[in-house]
């Protein structure tokens, strides 16, 4: 009798935390997907674009991790395009990296990056304030990336001549 109710508790346990880490990973692609977003840039009339970019598919035999479209860059602020977008994933964030040529994890996890927040939604336009006293010349890339694995989902390299 012993030996059963060991079972079935250990069998819970392994069970329950099985579903729980399925669940961390299903979640963004079951509820998040279909989210858009739609922000504007506050006064974009009067702001001077600082830089330009677009996102692209770091990996092309890697289904999973990919990105497409633009992205304008402010002296104080990072705006995705409405044509921005990501395959689902979870705790992606926005940094910008000092390198202009971002191809592999390690050319993320071996910079001095700025983390500019946790991405909003996987479509559509999305604002990013840039930290006061951040020099936008030292930086030559924008990228997706996945905290939770240590994973670049899409890099883009930013055009200073915008």
């Amino acid at each position: 009798m012993l030996k059963w109710i060991v079972a079935v508790l250990g069998g819970g346990v392994v069970g329950g935390a099985i579903g729980f880490a399925a669940g961390i990973f299903v979640y963004p692609y079951i509820f998040l997907a279909d989210i858009v977003a739609t922000e504007v840039v506050q006064g974009a009339e009067t702001k001077q674009a600082v830089a330009t970019g677009g996102f692209i598919h770091a990996d092309p035999s890697d289904p999973i991790h990919y990105g497409s479209g633009g992205l304008t860059l402010y002296d104080d602020l990072l705006h995705l395009e409405s044509d921005f977008e990501v395959g689902p994933g979870p705790k992606f964030h926005v940094y910008l990296v000092p390198s202009d040529q971002v191809s592999s994890n390690a050319d993320v996890e071996d910079s001095m990056f700025v983390d500019l927040g946790r991405l909003k939604a996987f479509k559509g336009s999305q604002n990013y304030p840039v930290p006061a006293g951040v020099s936008l010349s030292n930086y030559g890339s924008v990228v997706i990336w996945c905290e939770q694995f240590g994973v670049l989902i899409s890099p883009a390299k930013l055009d200073f001549g915008a």
